[in-house]
């Protein structure tokens, strides 16, 4: 780890150099490329010399202790050395943290595929109610919502509807929303009183750009049509309806929520790249680790991640086992504490697979 850290620090100065070089001030795509690098870096740099300004006190208090006969002085070399102990091994396990290979999707925007599952009507409605959680979610990190496909039901449901999210931390946040969730609750339609489970798939897809995901425009087919469903005045009117089938690998978006076609095939194309994005990671990690599953975040939509039990107002995510009574809360956006436990558990993970 040190000698990682030696190399950081070094990389770091010589950034610093290239920084404030003229000809790299000359070309703002380098000098934009090699800032970022610079200020990701300065991050462990900063921790770096914490750890060694740790280390050189606790030599010093070290020595006091082996040398010095003042009592008195001893005694106050002893308490630094009890501090310094539990500081050291925080900053350590920072580091460590910090050296752990950063997600290249972190700051990307995401989009959110929701869709209803197994239980008909009540699934299309819980749909609905996840849609407004994570609106409200993103609400309070004020992230920008834009809904790019959707298929309503006639009681307020949605078969499907689809999500862009745009702000800082939305992808290294959400990413462990993707997955089953089901809920048990008792429907409005129910008159029995009997509770029912349903399922309602999420996915989360990372914004493609064009230097991740290349289209040819030959290997894709366009079709319009016209607008269905609720939409307002003059939206049946006109082919602005859009349909694009990605002929290699079969892959179809529609988008009709716009009354422009043109803007119908931009938000197409946008919702396109991320699906071909999402399954070139997808063959890439499975090229990688086949046999292996991540315990935290895999995106397997077969897996079911967490359920919503009305009756008892809790919510449980069974990848980590946390059980939280506060299910009004969170379909109000309150997901700080579920995401937060997702993302610790999935640093632990990461840092033991690190030093084995």
């Amino acid at each position: 780890m040190f000698e990682k850290l030696r190399q950081i620090e070094a990389r770091s100065r010589e950034l610093e150099r290239l920084l404030a070089d003229p000809a790299v001030l000359s070309q703002p795509v380098e000098y934009t490329r090699l800032r970022k690098e610079h200020a990701e870096l300065a991050v462990i740099v900063e921790g770096f010399e914490a750890y060694r300004s740790v280390l050189n006190r606790r030599a010093e208090a070290q020595r006091i202790l082996a040398d010095d006969k003042d009592r008195e002085l001893r005694e106050l070399a002893q308490l630094e050395l009890d501090e310094l102990g539990g500081r050291q091994a925080a900053l350590e396990e920072e580091l460590r943290g910090l050296l752990l290979p950063k997600d290249p999707y972190d700051d990307k925007n995401v989009f959110i595929e929701i869709r209803a599952g197994a239980g008909g009507e009540e699934a299309a409605l819980f749909a609905a109610d996840l849609f407004r959680m994570y609106a409200k979610y993103a609400e309070r990190h004020k992230w920008k919502v834009e809904v790019m496909d959707s298929s309503p039901t006639g009681v307020g449901g949605f078969k499907e509807i689809v999500l862009f999210v745009q702000g800082r931390g939305a992808w290294r946040r959400l990413k462990f929303e993707r997955g089953v969730h089901r809920v048990q609750r008792v429907p409005a339609t129910e008159s029995s009183g009997r509770i029912h489970t349903s399922t309602v798939t999420v996915a989360i897809l990372p914004e493609a750009e064009d230097v991740d995901v290349k289209v040819d425009e030959k290997d894709l087919r366009v079709d319009v049509y016209r607008s269905s469903g609720p939409g307002g005045q003059g939206v049946n009117t006109t082919d602005s309806a859009v349909r694009i089938t990605h002929l290699s690998t079969g892959l179809v978006v529609t988008c009709q929520d716009e009354r422009s076609q043109i803007k119908n095939r931009a938000k197409a194309m946008r919702v396109l790249k991320a699906r071909l994005l999402e399954r070139a990671q997808e063959e890439q990690a499975a090229a990688i680790a086949a046999d292996r599953k991540s315990q935290v975040g895999t995106g397997e939509r077969s897996e079911r991640i967490r359920t919503y039990n009305f009756p008892q107002t809790r919510v449980t995510d069974h990848r980590i086992g946390l059980t939280l009574h506060k299910l009004p809360a969170v379909l109000e956006g309150d997901l700080d504490e579920l995401i937060g436990a997702l993302t610790a558990a999935d640093r632990a993970e990461r840092l033991e697979q690190a030093v084995t």
